[in-house]
C-alpha cells in the first residue's frame, strides 16, 4: 500500500482571493469552489492547491517566529530577478532575510527558484 499526494492546503482568511493570486501566479484554473474550499490545479481531476478559510488566521512570520513559517512553497521561473515585479502586481510582498522570497496575500512564504536544466519548459 502507499499513498499519493492530493493537494497541499493552506489555511486563510479568504480562500477565493488566495486562489485568484496563485491562479495567475502558476498559470493554472480554479477547478473547484465551495463555500469552505477552493483548488487551483492543471484540471479537475489532478492535485493542486486547495485554500480553506480559518476564523481567526494568523499568517505566518517568516524566517521564524510565532507562528513560524510551517511550510513555504517554491515556484519556478526562467528568471526570478525579471519576475519579482510580476509577483509584487499579483500581490505579493517581498520578505527579508533572503534572494526571492515572498508572501502571498494570507502571508504565506514562497520562494521564486530558477527552473533547473532538468525541468520541463515553462509557458508565457
Amino acid at each position: 500500500m502507499r499513498g499519493r499526494l492530493h493537494h497541499v492546503v493552506l489555511d486563510c482568511a479568504d480562500p477565493d482571493e488566495l486562489a485568484g493570486f496563485y491562479s495567475a501566479l502558476l498559470g493554472l484554473p480554479v477547478t473547484y469552489r465551495s463555500p469552505d474550499w477552493v483548488v487551483v490545479a492543471e484540471n479537475e481531476h489532478s492535485s493542486g492547491l486547495a485554500f480553506q478559510p480559518v476564523a481567526h488566521y494568523l499568517p505566518p512570520v517568516w524566517p521564524e517566529g510565532v507562528p513560524g513559517q510551517q511550510l513555504h512553497l517554491d515556484v519556478m521561473v526562467a528568471d526570478p530577478e525579471a519576475a519579482d515585479a510580476w509577483v509584487i502586481d499579483l500581490g505579493a510582498r517581498r520578505l527579508p532575510g533572503g534572494d526571492h522570497v515572498y508572501a502571498d496575500p494570507a502571508g504565506h512564504p514562497f520562494c521564486l527558484v530558477r527552473k533547473p536544466d532538468w525541468a520541463p519548459g515553462l509557458d508565457g
